[in-house]
């Protein structure tokens, strides 16, 4: 899922830690907003990265290029309005990754088109990483496979006799994303969403500035 090199494991460092803590910081958020107070009971509604993330989780990204932050633990009988607090709890995650990055390619476009600057290879970097790793995590997320945030979704809106066999597809989840990792399949995914999606927002801010 990301590049293997002492440099670049350096210098993602900032887009990691931001995309792991932040998509879980939303999806607390999202979840308090609904009426489940339970991140909140459990330390999470913070920004704070050390409440997020696993330092296995993180060490793994770094090393095997698959890994993971603390999930968030939410109590769906709370929500005001089940299925759709489920939906958008789901969803928070990968809207921050791609808020995130929508950002960032704002910094890089600003800085270097409309201020003229020379960015140093390190600052580009760092910038340009934090775009890449928020659009993979949050379209990785998006994939619907247990645990991952587009089967929640999916799950809502299934049929309750569904949900159930649905479910039972998590005992797999483990091969299943061992073979993405051997195999370039994840990329087929990945790559064509990435790209339009980096150009969807460069496109953006093209416009507004």
């Amino acid at each position: 899922m990301f590049g293997f090199n002492l440099m670049e494991m350096v210098a993602g460092l900032p887009g990691l830690i931001m995309a792991l803590a932040l998509h879980e910081y939303a999806h607390a958020r999202a979840a308090v907003a609904m009426g489940d107070f339970t991140p909140r009971m459990m330390g999470r509604l913070t920004l704070n990265p050390l409440a997020h993330i696993d330092p296995i989780g993180l060490a793994m990204l770094l090393i095997a290029r698959f890994g993971w932050a603390k999930p968030v633990v939410i109590n769906p009988h709370n929500f005001r309005d089940r299925k759709k607090g489920e939906i958008l709890v789901a969803l928070a995650g990968p809207a921050m990754n791609f808020l995130l990055a929508f950002l960032a390619v704002g910094v890089l476009l600003i800085l270097t088109c409309k201020m003229h600057m020379e960015l140093s290879y390190g600052l580009r970097s760092v910038l340009w990483l934090i775009v890449v790793y928020n659009i993979n995590f949050g379209v990785f997320n998006l994939i619907p496979l247990p645990p991952l945030d587009g089967s929640r979704i999916l799950m809502a809106v299934l049929p309750y006799e569904m949900q159930y066999r649905y479910a039972g597809l998590e005992r797999y989840s483990m091969i299943i994303f061992l073979i993405f990792i051997a195999t370039p399949i994840l990329g087929y995914i990945l790559i064509p969403i990435a790209q339009f999606l980096l150009g969807l927002f460069s496109g953006i801010w093209m416009v507004i500035l």
